[in-house]
This record gives structure tokens, sequence and C-alpha cells, in this order.
């Protein structure tokens, strides 16, 4: 049977319904995609590419109910709308491997987190005692860590798995950090220095850095150079600046292809060099005047 169109009123009213909690209005929305077909995976797609991190998750657990969902175009969607949101992104990039990543718990864990930083700041405070305590909720209360003994297991830079299993990588743990720290009304930005990962916060006079590998400790621009040399490692005064979500999410692919390649998955680290080079020609096409 061929699928009924959507008009622009009905696309406007399903939007601003997608998020009502009602089962009753859960009911009828799935009752109306599912006769629209086509058209509703279209709709509902358009809708996981937006920068409205709520909406984006409400349409993506339609498409999963309705069985519309495939997880790996709905991420290629994602690097092609440009809309890049850190949350989004990491869940999309979750369920390109695990379909059945539960959206909600994630979201209500990094919520609970963020509720106990809450708690525990006493305004009015600076931008550095907020971060003590992030740390104290992350890495004390939560048991956060670096996963040091089994540093290249794909499953450190998967958000669901992370909070999961209380242990990741640089970027993925800095993810963590990023999303309780926006709920927690803090300010901070992703850093992708070269060979490691942190948080930056240019609140203060002078910026500082959190390294949620190590269990957040605070270091300054000179002894996060120090901190690179002893690697062998050599960074710029540019490195230590804002990265964007876009390469905060491309870098997560880069380093699972390497991670799958360890592993010996070859399909799995085929499917990320797929994603990195989307993540690369999409944001050329655009950055061409």
């Amino acid at each position: 049977m061929e699928a009924k169109k959507f008009t622009a009123a009905q696309r406007k009213a399903l939007e601003a319904l997608l998020d009502d909690p009602s089962p009753a209005v859960r009911a009828a929305l799935l009752a109306q995609f599912a006769r629209h077909g086509r058209e509703s995976v279209d709709l509902l797609r358009s809708f996981t590419s937006q920068s409205n991190r709520v909406l984006a998750l409400h349409a993506a657990s339609y498409l999963r109910e309705l069985n519309f969902s495939d997880p790996v175009t709905e991420f290629r969607g994602f690097i092609r709308s440009l809309n890049y949101e850190l949350e989004t992104g990491a869940l999309l990039l979750s369920r390109t491997v695990n379909p059945d990543v539960d959206i909600g718990a994630c979201c209500t864990q990094l919520d609970a987190m963020a509720a106990r930083c809450r708690q525990l700041i006493a305004e009015p405070a600076t931008a550095r005692e907020k971060c003590r305590v992030l740390n104290r909720v992350l890495f004390h209360e939560y048991g956060l860590r670096g996963n040091t003994d089994h540093y290249t297991d794909p499953l450190n830079s998967y958000l669901d798995q992370v909070l999961v299993r209380r242990k990741g990588i640089p970027i993925s743990l800095s993810i963590v950090y990023l999303l309780v720290a926006e709920r927690a009304g803090l300010n901070l930005s992703a850093v992708g220095l070269p060979g490691h990962f942190m948080v930056g916060c240019y609140e203060e006079h002078v910026p500082f850095f959190i390294d949620p590998f190590n269990a957040g400790v605070f270091l300054n621009a000179g002894e996060v150079f120090a901190l690179l040399r002893s690697g062998s490692v050599h960074a710029s005064v540019s490195d230590l600046a804002p990265t964007p979500v876009r390469e905060v999410l491309c870098r997560c692919c880069r380093n699972l292809v390497n991670h799958y390649t360890a592993a010996s998955e070859p399909e799995r680290a085929r499917l990320f060099a797929e994603f990195v080079a989307e993540f690369e020609s999409t944001h050329e096409r655009h950055a061409q005047p």
C-alpha cells in the first residue's frame, strides 16, 4: 500500500507531540507512523538529525519501536546533517554496534550524576570549585576510572558501556565529564590534544585543564605540555583550544578503527573508517568557499 504523505501542519503537530509522556499519545503516534510507512521513516530520521537533543532521541526511540531503525544509516545521517550535538552523537555512535542501547537509562544516569553535583555545589562557587565537586561525584562516588589494563578494548569508546562498566579511555571519560558538567551548569570544553584528551575550562582569567583519565587532576598549560612530553608527544599552544564536537566524534571513530584492528575485527574497523571518511568529506564540502 502506498504511504500517505504528511502535510506541513501534520509534521509540525507530530514534532510537538514527540516528547509527550502520555501512553495514549504514544500509542496514537505509533499508529499514525505505522500508517504512513516510508514517509514516517523519512520524517523521524530528519528529526534525529536536528540539533534539539530531546527531539532527536525521542525520534530514534520511535524508529526503534517501529522496527524502522537502521543505526548505521542514522549515524551517517547525523554526520551529514552538520547539526552536531555531543550527547546525541555519542549515543547514535554506540547504537551502530549495539542497536539495543537503552538511551533513556544513559540519560537518566547522567541526570543523576549531575543532580548529585548540584546538591553538593555551594553557591556562589567558582568554576574550579564546581569541577572539584564533579571530580568527587564522578571519580569517587561513581568510581569512573581510566581502563589502563585493557586500554584498546573497543567497549571503552561507547558512552553506554562507559556508564555501565565505569571505565573508559581519555576521550570517552571526557565526554561523560562534559555531559554531566553541562547538566550541572558548567561551561567546559573538549580539548583534543595530540595523544591525549582532556577537558578545558576557560571561564577564569587563566584557563585550566582537567584530565578525566587520571581522576580529574587539574593541570595548567605548562603541566599539560610536560605530561605530553613525558610520552614523547609535542604540542603547541593552539592544541589547547576547544575541539569542535565534529572532531570529538570523528576521533572516537578513529580510535575504534585502531582498536578493532588490534582486536582482529576488520569488518568493524572498516565500518568506523567509513564514518571517519564521512566526517572528513562532509567537513571539506561545507568548508569550501
